[in-house]
């Protein structure tokens, strides 16, 4: 095979989307068909310094978690999360920081890297046409737009301007300088609004994206709340020193970590009266000392003008459109955003199971028709080149409003971006090989001077036929995906996840399998790849239980059959095909189980699968049905020297017939607070620290219930989302709080593992394990799984002495082997426990639970840790693939 086309991938950035743009990178840099092309990370980090990033840094959580490195940053006991840019670094620090994490490269050693720059930023130097014209004069061909499309993508005023005078329909907006801002007061300003655009209405920062800074106004809004909206999305915020007073010490840090989140908050640096503070820690000393009344505030990454418009009553929508083979627009089938909140905000964006996307949008064919028409209009208007996400709104008035083109979208698996290319057959790898040729002839027919964009298409085209004539030498594997439990929503984020990293790979085939049903009678499906990109377990399963071929996907595959018949390795299946244990074991050489919870963990489907001489990860039936039951884990453990917490499983039987004494016999076990969890659910589900015996008894009301839906007051008591599931089970687990006890450190932790054979016997190789540091009190779903959220430190800091610290490392390593060990453990598990450091340097590890199949979601901290053993996901994965079919 020739060399291979060089890709850097430029992600991370200055904007406040740049956590967004770190995962999206991560994507990438893992979905690039590697028989074709190499990834070359390239991260850019807040201050503008371009990184050629070691890859271990790529499966980090978040930006924060390995920048600035962490032997940068100083000890204060408030532990808020900061970037770069609070640390005011000078160009030695700059530099020392760099080369923790990667080599610094300059825009003049950019050519000699890289043949092509596949651009994942956002915002200002990402979708502004800058970083767009720097690599036009070094005449590197690049993915997107150019220069004058990107300039015009990125402000929202502009467009409103030009979409105004096309013809296009728009809402009455204003567009207000920071100037107008500064010298008009508040009531003038509502004044204006009322009469010119009226309420409701929508007021929004004019350069940013991912929802940053948006603010809804419903009709009885007042002055008040203008205000707050303005000073929102200029990133501005009003401190009030006699509220300040009313705060505890945890309040104060509770809201500077908001204050200090750059995309919900003003971020830092920011500014007050023309004083800088750099960091929270700054702040905080200063308001404790601060004799004024009010301070207004106001963060370094600001806005000059913002947008004022009218609310449009409507369905919103968001659509893909790609520059088809013959040159002309073509637009995918548009998604329509079910939201659960008022508007379509971060959290719902990026966290799986939180929102719903249906593709096509439910209108007729005609109106569809006429929004893909009116998207293909305004991607030619702007002049976008190779793809554009489009959103907008069908207004309950029949009209379209199309009001945020994109010229780079989010690329995260869950994205619209894969979520509609999915839906002409193209799985992520492919939708990426895709933007990348595509990118090159585009670059080829614009530029006046000579480039390389040309010959680098010609290059990728051979590749791509090559890949095709190896195809059926690669080793099928069978992702299964779904499940029945809490965690369903989470399996699919992870089986998601190992399709996509097998299916770019030289070795694998990967073909998606959903498993749906209840204990005892369950049913598997193969299903096609825009099934498995839906939003949601449930949302899967309701497409195979009622699948109908939309009429216009007919129609949009017919005009790609170009592309289709180009990027795509097979014949492809668009419907669902019900799948037997014996067509299974036809179809595939191994199965990978990305299920969590049951049928996945407890040993049920690994029995079915011994039974057929099914190859499969993880670990055997009589491990998982241990492991599944937390009672039985720690009490196996306990049995065999372990340090556990006390724990008591209490059943629903023994609370319906008296639940005043059921409560008395747990307050007489266990004081307050304690912990109250499922016994057999994970990710967090309805783990819950108790305080007091009203707490418990809206605990139990809501676990032991009888009805499906939780009671309203129940779950307003709980303080759980709107959306939230909470389970109903016959058993509940009560343990006890794990606390210091004296511990001069305290940390929670996750440590995982993976096994080798060696001559029939079984090799541990156990992995750093990372700190979990939860913002609440207990870690979040969002911590654990969504991009940008929580912290996981790896290694865990168990010591400030290197040394120490290291031997603390084994001795934890060397407990968690050992039970795994005993619970017969095998493949690969993530064991979570708490662990004590003594002063004389005495470790205790109390072991919380054992994961037997854990979260492979692109953010799980698992891959943190593999990294540090120079496995990169996709060869985590084959080692357990490899070790499965051992």
């Amino acid at each position: 095979m020739s060399q291979k086309v060089r890709v850097g991938i430029l992600f991370g950035g200055q904007s406040r989307e740049r956590e967004i743009s770190f995962a999206g990178g991560r994507t990438v840099y893992d979905n690039l068909d590697k028989s074709i092309f190499e990834a070359i990370p390239i991260f850019i980090d807040s201050l503008g310094n371009w990184i050629e990033l070691n890859w271990q840094y790529i499966y980090k959580g978040t930006i924060r978690d390995f920048y600035p490195p962490v032997e940068f940053l100083s000890q204060d006991e408030l532990s808020i999360q900061i970037y770069a840019e609070s640390l005011d670094p000078d160009e030695s620090k700059i530099s020392s920081m760099i080369a923790c994490v990667g080599k610094r490269l300059w825009p003049h050693e950019l050519k000699s890297k890289i043949d092509f720059a596949f651009l994942c930023l956002h915002g200002c130097f990402g979708e502004d046409g800058q970083v767009q014209g720097l690599l036009d004069s070094m005449q590197i061909p690049y993915s997107g737009s150019g220069i004058l499309p990107s300039a015009i993508g990125i402000d929202k005023s502009f467009q409103k301007k030009i979409m105004n005078l096309a013809g296009f329909p728009t809402t009455k907006f204003k567009v207000l300088s920071k100037t107008e801002w500064t010298l008009k007061s508040i009531s003038t300003l509502y004044a204006e609004i009322e009469k010119n655009i009226g309420f409701p209405c929508v007021i929004r920062p004019a350069n940013q994206g991912s929802s940053i800074g948006v603010s809804i106004l419903d009709h009885d809004a007042l002055t008040i709340d203008v205000e707050n909206a303005i000073q929102k999305a200029f990133f501005q915020t009003v401190w009030n020193k006699k509220e300040w007073l009313t705060f505890s010490q945890d309040k104060k840090i509770q809201w500077l970590r908001s204050l200090a989140d750059i995309r919900e908050g003003i971020g830092f640096p920011l500014y007050s009266d023309s004083k800088k503070f750099s960091n929270p820690t700054q702040l905080f000393y200063f308001l404790n000392d601060c004799e004024s009344d009010t301070l207004l505030l106001e963060g370094e990454y600001t806005e000059q003008k913002i947008i004022v418009e009218s609310f449009i009553v409507g369905r919103e929508f968001s659509c893909i459109v790609i520059r088809n083979e013959n040159g002309k627009a073509l637009a995918l089938p548009p998604t329509e955003i079910i939201k659960n909140t008022e508007f379509y905000d971060y959290r719902s964006k990026y966290l799986p199971g939180l929102s719903r996307k249906q593709t096509p949008m439910d209108l007729p064919v005609d109106a569809l028709q006429l929004i893909r028409k009116e998207c293909e209009r305004l991607f030619d208007l702007f002049e976008f080149n190779t793809y554009a996400r489009i959103d907008g709104f069908y207004g309950d008035d029949g009209l379209i409003y199309l009001n945020d083109p994109n010229t780079t979208s989010g690329m995260l698996p869950s994205s619209f971006f894969f979520h509609q290319a999915a839906e002409i057959g193209l799985n992520p790898s492919q939708f990426l090989s895709y933007i990348v040729k595509t990118s090159c002839d585009e670059r080829a027919n614009h530029l006046t001077v000579p480039n390389q964009a040309q010959s680098l298409s010609l290059r990728i085209s051979e590749e791509l036929d090559q890949r095709k004539s190896s195809q059926n030498k690669k080793k099928r594997i069978a992702v299964i995906l779904g499940g029945y439990s809490f965690e369903r929503h989470i399996s699919v984020e992870s089986g998601r996840n190992i399709y996509e990293k097998l299916s770019s790979s030289e070795k694998y085939e990967a073909f998606p399998v959903f498993l749906y049903g209840k204990q005892g009678a369950y049913s598997l499906f193969k299903i096609p790849i825009n099934l498995m990109l839906k939003d949601n377990a449930d949302d899967i399963k309701e497409k195979i239980g009622h699948f109908s071929q939309h009429p216009l996907l007919s129609e949009i595959r017919q005009q790609a059959q170009e592309i289709i018949a180009k990027y795509s390795t097979a014949d492809y299946q668009f419907e669902p095909q019900a799948l037997s244990f014996e067509q299974l074991k036809e179809e595939t050489d191994a199965v990978f189980i990305a299920l969590h919870g049951r049928p996945g963990e407890d040993g049920d489907l690994q029995t079915k699968l011994n039974q057929y001489s099914i190859p499969y990860n993880g670990s055997g039936p009589d491990s998982s049905a241990i492991t599944i039951h937390k009672y039985n884990t720690l009490q196996t453990l306990k049995e065999n020297g372990f340090i556990v917490a006390k724990q008591a499983l209490l059943s629903k039987s023994e609370y319906d017939k008296d639940s005043l004494s059921f409560i008395q016999k747990i307050e007489t076990e266990f004081q307050y607070p304690f912990i109250a969890k499922p016994v057999d659910d994970g990710c967090s589900s309805a783990v819950v620290k108790i305080k007091t015996k009203e707490h418990l008894k809206n605990y139990l009301s809501a676990i032991f219930r009888t009805a499906t839906e939780l009671d309203p007051a129940i779950r307003s008591s709980l303080h759980l989302e709107t959306n939230e599931e909470f389970p109903q089970k016959q058993e509940v687990l009560i343990e006890e709080l794990i606390q210091a006890n004296g511990a001069e450190r305290f940390l929670e932790v996750t440590g995982g593992l993976i096994t080798h054979k060696l001559e029939n016997k079984i090799r541990y190789q156990m992995f750093e394990a990372s700190e979990a540091l939860s913002s609440g009190e207990v870690l979040s779903l969002e911590e654990k799984f969504l991009a940008g959220e929580g912290q996981n430190l790896t290694p865990a800091r168990y010591h400030s002495n290197p040394e120490i610290r290291q031997k603390i490392s084994d001795d934890v390593k060397k407990t968690l082997q050992r039970a795994a060990e005993i619970l017969g453990v095998e493949g690969y598990a993530r064991i979570d426990a708490f662990v004590r450091v003594y002063s004389d340097l005495r470790s205790e590890v109390i072991i919380i639970e054992v994961n037997s199949l854990p979260g492979m979601t692109p953010a799980t901290c698992i891959f943190h840790q593999c990294a540090l053993e120079n496995y990169k996901p996709y060869e985590f994965i084959d080692q357990i693939l490899q070790y499965s079919m051992q």
